[in-house]
C-alpha cells in the first residue's frame, strides 16, 4: 500500500474516532412564549416572553412583557407537565411588566423543559388561578 493510501486510511481512522468519542457540547436552545388570556377569564390582555436556556450550566433566562391585565399582577410561574415527576415551578422574582430573570434548574426541570411540558403562567387580583398563559415553544 503506497504510503499516501496509508496516511488516509490512518487519517480517517484517528478522525472517526475522535468524532464518536468527543463528548456532548452545551448547547443554547431559545424557547418563545406568546401569553394569551386564560380561558374563562374574559381578559383582554396579551404579551410575549423570550428565553434562553443552556443545556451545559443548565441555566433558563428569560425576558418578557405583558399589557392590558385586568388589575395587578400577583405572581408568575413557569409550570411543567400537569402531573409526574418533571412536574416543576420556578416563581419569578420580578412580575411587574418587562420582566426579566434566570434560574439554574434540576435535571427534571431540564427534562421538562426540553420535552416542551413548561408553560408561563402570570396571575393577578382579578384572576388568581390565572389571566396570562403561553406555552414554551422552541
Amino acid at each position: 500500500m503506497p504510503a499516501t493510501a496509508k496516511f488516509a486510511a490512518l487519517f480517517a481512522a484517528t478522525l472517526f474516532i475522535a468524532c464518536t468519542s468527543a463528548p456532548a457540547r452545551a448547547e443554547m436552545v431559545r424557547f418563545s412564549a406568546d401569553l394569551l388570556p386564560v380561558a374563562g377569564t374574559g381578559s383582554t390582555a396579551s404579551g410575549n416572553l423570550v428565553a434562553d436556556y443552556d443545556t451545559a450550566s443548565k441555566k433558563l433566562t428569560w425576558s418578557g412583557s405583558y399589557k392590558g391585565v385586568a388589575t395587578y399582577a400577583t405572581s408568575a410561574s413557569f409550570h411543567g407537565a400537569a402531573a409526574g415527576p418533571r412536574r416543576s415551578v420556578v416563581r419569578l422574582q420580578t412580575i411587574d411588566s418587562p420582566f426579566q430573570g434566570s434560574a439554574i434548574l434540576g435535571e427534571k426541570q431540564s427534562e421538562g423543559l426540553l420535552a416542551g411540558e413548561w408553560s408561563l403562567v402570570v396571575r393577578t387580583a382579578g384572576f388568581p388561578k390565572g389571566e396570562l398563559r403561553g406555552q414554551l415553544v422552541r
